[in-house]
């Protein structure tokens, strides 16, 4: 059904030599008390007005959270403890960012396409510069990548992309239940000897809901309702637990 669907869609476009259209499975993330993470399933079709043209095509997909403002600090050993001896300005960085490719990344993108479209993790992080003091910088950026690929944040899945006869596609791309919430984008690349020739794009809302929806917007709302909340909580748990402990020793 979603294969004969594609298709249609596919006749449907405006003549293009090569073109995309494409499809989430959905559209929107709840995140709730117990959210411990999805999947998303991303499929598409390749619409051509001619026979299919020479050279290797590929697939990329990606898929981005939103960008924010950070500083990467190192930390030195002085004497017997860890002081913060340098720090660089990330202008934006993904809290979110997926990289699934239908091949060898070095094959399916040339440098060129990459540095004009910031495909790759790397591209997507933009530095504001560092200190000039600082003479390893792209250090900084690296241990970024390193942590947040650890807490599956960032991910490069080479080969996550199938393609059938050269027209069709489909990939999954798993979401870590540490999400942060906000506007999510997937964008669709199709390349022809590592240059981008097509792209196509879609976001997807994540949002909290419930009672994680309630706790979050009292917090940033009304801070000090949060806070006497949280005290008379923490008073009323530790009453009942010294209640509990009182009664089985009665």
């Amino acid at each position: 059904m979603i294969r004969a669907l594609l298709i249609l869609l596919a006749l449907a476009l405006p003549a293009k030599a090569e073109d995309l259209v494409a499809g989430l499975s959905q559209s929107r993330i709840s995140i709730s008390a117990n959210f411990d993470g999805s999947e998303i399933l991303i499929f598409g079709a390749v619409k051509r007005d001619s026979p299919i043209p020479e050279g290797q095509l590929g697939i990329i997909v990606t898929v981005e959270g939103p960008k924010t403002p950070l500083t990467v600090r190192r930390k030195d050993k002085q004497a017997l403890i860890w002081v913060n001896s340098a720090a660089v300005e990330i202008d934006r960085a993904p809290s979110f960012y997926a990289v699934n490719t239908s091949g060898p990344l070095e094959q399916v993108l040339k440098q060129t396409s990459d540095m004009r479209h910031s495909i790759t993790v790397r591209r997507a992080i933009r530095s504001v510069g560092a200190p000039m003091d600082i003479q390893d910088p792209t250090n900084f950026t690296d241990a970024l990548i390193r942590i947040r690929e650890a807490q599956g944040l960032y991910q490069q899945n080479v080969g996550a992309v199938e393609i059938e006869d050269q027209t069709l596609f489909n990939t999954s791309v798993a979401l870590p239940a540490n999400l942060v919430e906000g506007d999510y984008t997937s964008r669709i690349y199709l390349t022809r000897e590592g240059q981008v020739i097509a792209e196509y794009a879609s976001s997807i809302d994540v949002a909290k809901v419930g009672l994680e929806r309630f706790l979050f917007t009292l917090a940033h709302d009304q801070p000090l309702a949060y806070g006497l909340l949280s005290l008379a909580i923490a008073i009323a748990a530790g009453w009942g637990a010294s209640a509990v402990f009182r009664y089985l020793q009665g």
